[in-house]
Protein backbone atom coordinates (compact mmCIF):
# COMPACT_ATOMS: atom_id res chain seq x y z
CA UNK A 1 0.00 0.00 0.00
CA UNK A 2 2.86 2.34 0.78
CA UNK A 3 4.25 1.76 -2.69
CA UNK A 4 0.89 2.65 -4.21
CA UNK A 5 0.83 5.96 -2.42
CA UNK A 6 4.48 6.68 -3.21
CA UNK A 7 3.13 7.65 -6.61
CA UNK A 8 2.05 11.16 -5.87
CA UNK A 9 -1.29 12.78 -6.35
CA UNK A 10 -0.96 14.00 -9.92
CA UNK A 11 1.56 14.83 -12.60
CA UNK A 12 2.42 18.15 -10.96
CA UNK A 13 3.79 16.35 -7.92
CA UNK A 14 6.66 14.81 -9.82
CA UNK A 15 8.13 18.30 -10.09
CA UNK A 16 8.93 18.27 -6.39
CA UNK A 17 11.57 15.60 -6.91
CA UNK A 18 13.59 17.54 -9.46
CA UNK A 19 17.03 18.66 -8.34
CA UNK A 20 16.63 20.05 -4.81
CA UNK A 21 20.07 21.68 -4.98
CA UNK A 22 19.03 24.26 -7.57
CA UNK A 23 17.25 27.27 -6.16
CA UNK A 24 15.27 27.86 -9.35
CA UNK A 25 14.73 26.11 -12.62
CA UNK A 26 12.20 26.08 -15.41
CA UNK A 27 10.70 23.07 -17.09
CA UNK A 28 7.96 22.23 -19.50
CA UNK A 29 4.69 21.37 -17.80
CA UNK A 30 2.72 19.20 -20.19
CA UNK A 31 1.45 21.93 -22.50
CA UNK A 32 4.85 23.66 -22.67
CA UNK A 33 3.91 26.06 -19.87
CA UNK A 34 7.04 27.14 -18.06
CA UNK A 35 7.05 26.33 -14.34
CA UNK A 36 9.64 27.68 -11.92
CA UNK A 37 10.56 25.74 -8.80
CA UNK A 38 12.59 26.80 -5.80
CA UNK A 39 13.47 25.62 -2.31
CA UNK A 40 11.68 27.59 0.37
CA UNK A 41 13.04 28.51 3.80
CA UNK A 42 11.25 25.48 5.24
CA UNK A 43 13.24 23.17 2.93
CA UNK A 44 10.24 22.23 0.79
CA UNK A 45 10.31 22.56 -2.97
CA UNK A 46 7.77 25.13 -4.11
CA UNK A 47 6.46 25.88 -7.58
CA UNK A 48 3.88 28.07 -9.23
CA UNK A 49 1.69 27.16 -12.18
CA UNK A 50 -1.77 27.54 -13.69
CA UNK A 51 -2.38 30.80 -11.86
CA UNK A 52 -2.07 29.15 -8.43
CA UNK A 53 -0.15 30.77 -5.62
CA UNK A 54 3.26 29.20 -4.96
CA UNK A 55 2.83 25.84 -3.28
CA UNK A 56 4.49 22.48 -2.73
CA UNK A 57 3.18 18.95 -3.17
CA UNK A 58 4.38 16.86 -0.29
CA UNK A 59 4.90 13.18 -1.07
CA UNK A 60 2.61 10.73 0.70
CA UNK A 61 4.35 7.45 1.45
CA UNK A 62 1.52 5.75 3.32
CA UNK A 63 -2.25 6.07 3.57
CA UNK A 64 -1.78 6.48 7.31
CA UNK A 65 -3.93 5.24 10.17
CA UNK A 66 -7.13 6.62 11.64
CA UNK A 67 -5.82 6.29 15.19
CA UNK A 68 -2.69 8.25 14.28
CA UNK A 69 -4.32 10.92 12.13
CA UNK A 70 -3.47 14.56 12.73
CA UNK A 71 -5.61 15.72 15.65
CA UNK A 72 -7.63 18.96 15.54
CA UNK A 73 -5.56 21.98 16.53
CA UNK A 74 -6.00 22.75 20.21
CA UNK A 75 -4.74 26.31 19.69
CA UNK A 76 -7.51 27.30 17.25
CA UNK A 77 -9.35 30.50 18.16
CA UNK A 78 -12.97 30.02 17.09
CA UNK A 79 -13.59 33.74 17.49
CA UNK A 80 -11.39 34.30 14.43
CA UNK A 81 -12.89 31.52 12.31
CA UNK A 82 -15.80 29.29 13.18
CA UNK A 83 -15.60 25.52 13.47
CA UNK A 84 -14.85 24.39 9.91
CA UNK A 85 -16.04 21.14 8.32
CA UNK A 86 -14.05 20.05 5.27
CA UNK A 87 -15.82 17.83 2.74
CA UNK A 88 -13.62 16.04 0.20
CA UNK A 89 -13.81 13.13 -2.19
CA UNK A 90 -13.58 12.11 -5.84
CA UNK A 91 -15.58 13.78 -8.61
CA UNK A 92 -19.28 12.95 -8.60
CA UNK A 93 -19.49 11.18 -5.25
CA UNK A 94 -22.01 13.62 -3.78
CA UNK A 95 -20.00 16.36 -2.04
CA UNK A 96 -22.26 19.18 -3.19
CA UNK A 97 -25.40 17.16 -2.47
CA UNK A 98 -24.07 16.61 1.04
CA UNK A 99 -23.34 20.33 1.40
CA UNK A 100 -26.96 21.07 0.44
CA UNK A 101 -28.33 18.44 2.82
CA UNK A 102 -26.21 19.71 5.73
CA UNK A 103 -27.33 23.29 5.11
CA UNK A 104 -30.99 22.25 5.04
CA UNK A 105 -30.56 20.25 8.24
CA UNK A 106 -28.59 22.83 10.25
CA UNK A 107 -29.50 26.31 8.97
CA UNK A 108 -32.57 26.86 11.19
CA UNK A 109 -30.65 26.32 14.43
CA UNK A 110 -27.12 27.40 13.55
CA UNK A 111 -25.46 30.27 11.73
CA UNK A 112 -23.86 28.70 8.66
CA UNK A 113 -21.71 29.79 5.74
CA UNK A 114 -20.13 27.79 2.93
CA UNK A 115 -17.15 27.90 0.58
CA UNK A 116 -17.03 25.66 -2.48
CA UNK A 117 -14.06 24.80 -4.69
CA UNK A 118 -14.11 24.06 -8.41
CA UNK A 119 -11.14 24.12 -10.76
CA UNK A 120 -12.38 26.57 -13.40
CA UNK A 121 -16.04 27.31 -12.57
CA UNK A 122 -18.26 28.43 -9.71
CA UNK A 123 -20.77 25.69 -10.46
CA UNK A 124 -20.98 24.09 -7.02
CA UNK A 125 -21.49 27.43 -5.29
CA UNK A 126 -24.14 28.35 -7.85
CA UNK A 127 -25.84 24.99 -7.24
CA UNK A 128 -26.14 25.73 -3.51
CA UNK A 129 -27.58 29.18 -4.18
CA UNK A 130 -29.98 27.90 -6.86
CA UNK A 131 -31.35 25.28 -4.48
CA UNK A 132 -31.68 27.73 -1.60
CA UNK A 133 -29.15 26.01 0.64
CA UNK A 134 -28.21 29.36 2.19
CA UNK A 135 -28.72 33.01 1.30
CA UNK A 136 -26.42 33.87 -1.61
CA UNK A 137 -24.29 36.21 0.48
CA UNK A 138 -23.34 33.31 2.78
CA UNK A 139 -21.84 31.28 -0.08
CA UNK A 140 -18.44 31.87 -1.70
CA UNK A 141 -17.29 29.96 -4.78
CA UNK A 142 -13.52 29.60 -5.23
CA UNK A 143 -11.84 28.65 -8.51
CA UNK A 144 -8.64 26.82 -7.59
CA UNK A 145 -7.18 26.93 -11.13
CA UNK A 146 -5.73 23.42 -10.85
CA UNK A 147 -4.87 20.62 -8.38
CA UNK A 148 -7.86 20.85 -6.01
CA UNK A 149 -5.91 19.22 -3.18
CA UNK A 150 -3.38 22.07 -3.22
CA UNK A 151 -6.11 24.46 -2.09
CA UNK A 152 -7.11 22.32 0.90
CA UNK A 153 -3.72 20.99 1.98
CA UNK A 154 -0.64 22.83 0.72
CA UNK A 155 -1.69 26.43 0.07
CA UNK A 156 -4.95 26.90 1.92
CA UNK A 157 -4.96 30.71 1.76
CA UNK A 158 -7.41 30.74 -1.15
CA UNK A 159 -9.97 29.15 1.19
CA UNK A 160 -8.96 30.73 4.50
CA UNK A 161 -9.68 34.26 3.28
CA UNK A 162 -13.35 33.78 2.38
CA UNK A 163 -13.96 31.46 5.35
CA UNK A 164 -12.66 34.03 7.82
CA UNK A 165 -14.62 36.80 6.12
CA UNK A 166 -17.88 34.82 6.21
CA UNK A 167 -17.27 33.75 9.80
CA UNK A 168 -16.90 37.32 10.96
CA UNK A 169 -19.70 38.76 8.82
CA UNK A 170 -22.33 36.31 10.03
CA UNK A 171 -21.00 35.28 13.44
CA UNK A 172 -21.02 31.74 12.10
CA UNK A 173 -21.33 28.68 14.31
CA UNK A 174 -20.20 26.28 11.58
CA UNK A 175 -18.46 26.77 8.24
CA UNK A 176 -18.63 24.21 5.42
CA UNK A 177 -15.73 23.96 2.97
CA UNK A 178 -16.16 21.71 -0.07
CA UNK A 179 -13.06 20.60 -1.93
CA UNK A 180 -12.98 20.27 -5.68
CA UNK A 181 -13.34 16.67 -6.83
CA UNK A 182 -10.02 14.91 -6.36
CA UNK A 183 -8.35 11.54 -5.92
CA UNK A 184 -7.89 9.13 -3.03
CA UNK A 185 -4.70 10.87 -1.87
CA UNK A 186 -6.46 14.18 -1.18
CA UNK A 187 -7.04 15.25 2.40
CA UNK A 188 -7.52 18.48 4.33
CA UNK A 189 -4.89 20.34 6.31
CA UNK A 190 -5.80 20.62 9.99
CA UNK A 191 -5.06 24.33 9.64
CA UNK A 192 -8.15 24.48 7.43
CA UNK A 193 -10.57 21.80 8.66
CA UNK A 194 -11.46 21.07 12.27
CA UNK A 195 -13.57 18.13 11.12
CA UNK A 196 -12.92 16.19 7.92
CA UNK A 197 -15.52 14.23 5.97
CA UNK A 198 -14.42 12.13 3.01
CA UNK A 199 -17.17 10.91 0.72
CA UNK A 200 -16.93 8.08 -1.79
CA UNK A 201 -19.76 6.37 -3.65
CA UNK A 202 -20.79 2.82 -4.35
CA UNK A 203 -20.69 3.27 -8.13
CA UNK A 204 -16.89 3.46 -7.94
CA UNK A 205 -16.96 -0.23 -6.97
CA UNK A 206 -16.65 -2.07 -3.68
CA UNK A 207 -12.84 -2.04 -4.02
CA UNK A 208 -12.58 1.68 -3.18
CA UNK A 209 -12.42 1.44 0.65
CA UNK A 210 -9.58 -1.09 0.59
CA UNK A 211 -7.59 0.98 -1.92
CA UNK A 212 -7.08 3.35 0.96
CA UNK A 213 -5.48 6.76 0.75
CA UNK A 214 -5.40 9.46 3.43
CA UNK A 215 -8.97 10.57 2.73
CA UNK A 216 -10.35 7.11 3.43
CA UNK A 217 -8.08 6.18 6.32
CA UNK A 218 -7.65 9.49 8.14
CA UNK A 219 -10.84 11.50 7.63
CA UNK A 220 -12.80 11.96 10.85
CA UNK A 221 -15.81 10.47 9.07
CA UNK A 222 -16.04 8.37 5.91
CA UNK A 223 -19.32 8.52 3.99
CA UNK A 224 -20.12 5.73 1.51
CA UNK A 225 -22.82 7.29 -0.64
CA UNK A 226 -25.35 6.06 -3.20
CA UNK A 227 -25.93 2.66 -1.60
CA UNK A 228 -29.06 2.34 -3.74
CA UNK A 229 -26.79 1.80 -6.77
CA UNK A 230 -25.02 -1.25 -5.31
CA UNK A 231 -27.02 -3.86 -7.20
CA UNK A 232 -26.80 -1.95 -10.47
CA UNK A 233 -23.00 -1.81 -10.40
CA UNK A 234 -22.42 -5.20 -8.74
CA UNK A 235 -20.98 -3.74 -5.54
CA UNK A 236 -21.18 -5.72 -2.32
CA UNK A 237 -21.97 -3.47 0.66
CA UNK A 238 -20.81 -6.19 3.05
CA UNK A 239 -17.36 -6.06 1.45
CA UNK A 240 -17.32 -2.25 1.65
CA UNK A 241 -18.29 -2.37 5.32
CA UNK A 242 -15.61 -4.95 6.12
CA UNK A 243 -12.88 -3.04 4.27
CA UNK A 244 -13.90 0.35 5.66
CA UNK A 245 -13.68 -1.00 9.21
CA UNK A 246 -10.30 -2.56 8.52
CA UNK A 247 -8.77 0.40 6.69
CA UNK A 248 -10.03 2.88 9.31
CA UNK A 249 -9.03 0.97 12.46
CA UNK A 250 -12.72 0.88 13.35
CA UNK A 251 -13.12 4.65 12.80
CA UNK A 252 -16.65 5.82 12.00
CA UNK A 253 -18.27 5.59 8.59
CA UNK A 254 -21.82 6.02 7.36
CA UNK A 255 -23.68 4.32 4.54
CA UNK A 256 -25.83 6.98 2.88
CA UNK A 257 -28.14 8.00 0.10
CA UNK A 258 -27.62 11.72 0.53
CA UNK A 259 -30.07 12.78 -2.21
CA UNK A 260 -32.80 10.73 -0.52
CA UNK A 261 -31.92 11.92 2.98
CA UNK A 262 -30.68 8.50 4.11
CA UNK A 263 -27.81 8.75 6.61
CA UNK A 264 -27.81 12.57 6.71
CA UNK A 265 -29.01 12.83 10.30
CA UNK A 266 -26.27 10.43 11.39
CA UNK A 267 -23.66 12.56 9.58
CA UNK A 268 -25.05 15.70 11.25
CA UNK A 269 -24.82 14.05 14.67
CA UNK A 270 -21.13 13.24 14.11
CA UNK A 271 -20.47 16.88 13.13
CA UNK A 272 -22.32 18.35 16.10
CA UNK A 273 -20.62 16.03 18.59
CA UNK A 274 -17.23 17.17 17.26
CA UNK A 275 -18.40 20.80 17.33
CA UNK A 276 -19.37 20.47 21.00
CA UNK A 277 -16.03 18.93 21.94
CA UNK A 278 -13.98 21.52 20.02
CA UNK A 279 -15.87 24.69 20.95
CA UNK A 280 -17.34 23.83 24.34
CA UNK A 281 -20.77 24.87 23.05
CA UNK A 282 -23.91 22.82 23.50
CA UNK A 283 -26.12 21.70 20.63
CA UNK A 284 -28.97 24.10 20.00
Amino acid sequence: MASQNHQLQDHHDDDDHHDHHHQTHGHSHGDSTETTSWVGPDGKVYHSHDGLAPHSHEPIYSPGYFSRRAPPLVTRDFRERAFTVGIGGPVGTGKTALMLALCQFLRDKYSLAAVTNDIFTKEDGEFLVKHGALPEERVRAVETGGCPHAAIREDISINLGPLEELSNLYKADILLCESGGDNLAANFSRELADYIIYIIDVSGGDKIPRKGGPGITQADLLVINKTDLAQAVGADLTVMERDALRMRDGGPFVFAQVKHGVGVEEIVNHILQAWEVATGNKQH
